[in-house]
């Protein structure tokens, strides 16, 4: 038998992806603290329904929920994913993406995901660095830039504790000195631990918050796999969340089974950490949901073996099955929809949005890749009362897709800058947005 070129493979996986089914629940229904979980519709291959990058036309922006007013912060940076706003006004942004992983995405499976990647405009090189925005004026745009650390491997996730600047490059933990004021650091850094990483390195982001009293930090780290297709032993110290002992680099499990933990935030009535994770895909248009949840210390969430609780994955190897894991995985607090790439979290303290946003947590939405008709592609709240979700999420920020399916912009991280107003990073407009109350 002839065997296929490339050139003969695109047509007939494009054809049969574009025969995948279209979810038959509307995302809100997998939304909420008991979502709707259908049966599994798994396939040969994937859903794919990706929206092709663009820049903003000029003068557009994205849309505001009434009452709530939008402009840019600072616009011309490069691929903006993560935030930190320091005390004294300072905003943080890491501009970065994923590393070289040369065994990561191999077969053509993984080539088409990389051509995918590319579409949805997330196959530029890392700029590796964070850029320091400042607004000395107060009028809400960052008149200052500066590189503040350059030279790093794929950063996201930074917390400062003290005069300690923590960074979390994609395979190390690093500590860097800071003084309030600095716009730039040259020290050298200190490796305060190895994190996973490699030539498989899927789920590269890797977060870092700080505990409320700072004696420790808590290091997200995604899987490195959908659902363990690489093997079990490829999983070794990932899908968790780490806690690490900044002054040694010591480290052990604080929660486990998480597919891919991304944004990370303390919840300021309780003082529980909270955490968005991205579930698995290939089940279909309607599974699995996204979802953020508080974390209990030694608590198991399921993956891979089961999803949202003790559903379990038929897809796991019966010599790899685990049921006494999937009878003790904790179901989620609350769910984010299906395939909406849920990723920016941060709770509502000392934000000045007004009373509908007071109380609660915005979700910045990055949008699907593998969903008919597509999911995310905003900025969500969802409200809280007593330290607990406590009603349907709203949106915040929307327009990010044009009415024929293309992403002029996808949000990541989210912050509350000194002023009160939200922040949010857009990798592929290259702006950050700020939210305000109007008037």
């Amino acid at each position: 038998m002839q065997r296929l070129s490339r050139a003969m493979l695109v047509p007939l996986l494009l054809a049969a992806s574009a025969c995948a089914g279209p979810a038959r629940l509307a995302v809100e229904q997998g939304m909420g603290p008991a979502p709707e979980l259908p049966a599994p519709r798994p396939g040969l291959l994937p859903t794919v329904h990706v929206a092709d990058a663009m820049p903003w036309p000029g003068g557009a922006m994205p849309v505001a929920a009434p009452g709530l007013a939008v402009h840019a912060f600072a616009t011309g940076l490069d691929h903006p994913r993560w935030m930190l706003v320091l005390p004294n006004g300072d905003v943080l942004v890491a501009e970065t993406n994923g590393p070289v992983r040369p065994k990561d995405g191999h077969g053509i499976k993984g080539y088409f995901f990389k051509k995918f990647q590319k579409k949805a405009g997330a196959g530029v090189p890392s700029p590796n660095r964070i850029t320091l925005l400042r607004d000395a004026d107060g009028d809400g745009v960052a008149e200052t830039r500066s590189v503040f650390l350059e030279g790093l491997n794929s950063p996201f996730g930074m917390a400062l504790v003290g005069d300690t600047l923590f960074v979390a490059d994609t395979d190390a933990l690093l500590a860097f000195p800071y003084h309030s004021g600095d716009t730039r650091i040259a020290a050298a850094p200190r490796t305060v631990t190895a994190l996973p990483g490699g030539e498989l390195n899927h789920h590269w982001t890797k977060n870092v918050i700080a505990s409320p009293d700072g004696r420790r930090l808590y290091v997200a780290i995604g899987s490195n796999s959908n659902v363990a297709e690489n093997g079990l032993p490829a999983e070794q110290d990932r899908a968790r969340i780490w806690e690490v002992d900044p002054a040694t680099g010591a480290h052990t499990p604080f929660a486990t089974g998480l597919r891919n933990p991304v944004g990370m935030a303390i919840e300021p009535v309780s003082g529980a950490l909270w955490v968005s994770v991205n579930e698995r895909d290939e089940l279909g248009s309607d599974l699995v949901p996204d979802y953020m949840t508080s974390v209990r210390q030694g608590g198991f969430y399921g993956w891979p073996f089961s999803y949202y609780g003790q559903h379990v994955d038929r897809r796991i190897k019966p010599r790899d099955r685990r049921p006494d894991l999937v009878a003790a995985a904790i179901p989620p607090d609350y769910a984010l929809g299906p395939h909406t790439a849920s990723l920016g979290l941060g709770f509502a303290a000392g934000a000045s949005l007004g009373p509908d946003f007071a109380q609660g947590a915005f979700v910045g939405q990055h949008g699907s890749w593998n969903r008919k008709p597509r999911s995310g592609y905003k900025v969500i709240f969802v409200p809280f009362a007593s330290g607990r979700p406590a009603g349907a999420s709203s949106d915040v920020l929307t327009g990010f897709l044009t009415p024929d399916g293309k992403a002029m912009g996808r949000p990541v991280g989210v912050a509350i800058d000194r002023g009160g107003a939200l922040l949010v990073a857009d990798d592929v407009g290259n702006v950050i947005w700020r939210v305000t109350s109007d008037g």
